[in-house]
């Protein structure tokens, strides 16, 4: 996760290591009470990489929440998508940028809680390295070039940056909370 104070933009961030502790779940759950058997950030960031699908929740202005899967990239301890201003989702974040990142398993669990807000990519630099991490779709037929972001407008590019996320891949014995 990246704890800099860098502008979402910017080219190359060196993330910084999150604190670790143990989440509260009620009496029950089994949660450890020492630190054997925690995942370290080292263990949950090459699924944010490697993964192909995505669910982001938001919440609508009425207070009524919206998931929907997305494609995406996570370079820089930050997870970059794009797509039209337009969606439901885009609008929701505009209203309240709040938002839940989770992959697709529920037994090899990773949710991120952060931001998401509208930016830009400049296709030397930043650019260049989204449009190559991008590269997972091609196959998929999805492939956006290094100048795809660098547009007035973004060309539609949000990114989320993390404030808090939890993992466990065998619960509860390794369920850990990862602090920004």
């Amino acid at each position: 996760m990246d704890t800099t104070a860098a502008a979402p933009g910017s080219s190359s961030d060196a993330p910084a290591t999150p604190s670790v502790d143990r989440p509260v779940f009620p009496d029950g759950y089994g949660i450890p009470e020492t630190t054997d058997g925690q995942l370290t950030w080292a263990d949950v960031e090459p699924r944010l990489v490697q993964s192909l699908h995505y669910w982001i929740s938001s919440v609508r202005p009425d207070g009524t929440p919206h998931s929907v899967p997305r494609w995406g990239v996570w370079v820089d301890g930050r997870f970059w998508y794009d797509g039209a201003p337009t969606t439901r989702h885009t609008r929701n974040v505009e209203k309240n940028p709040a938002v839940t990142l989770t992959l697709e398993s529920g037994t090899e669990v990773v949710i991120i809680e952060g931001e998401s807000v509208a930016t830009r990519a400049d296709a030397e630099g930043l650019g260049a390295r989204l449009s190559e991490a991008f590269g997972k779709y091609k196959d998929s037929g999805y492939s956006p070039g290094p100048d795809s972001w660098s547009g007035e407008d973004g060309g539609g590019l949000r990114v989320i940056t993390p404030k808090r996320a939890m993992a466990w891949f065998a619960f509860p014995k390794d369920c850990t909370r990862f602090t920004c």
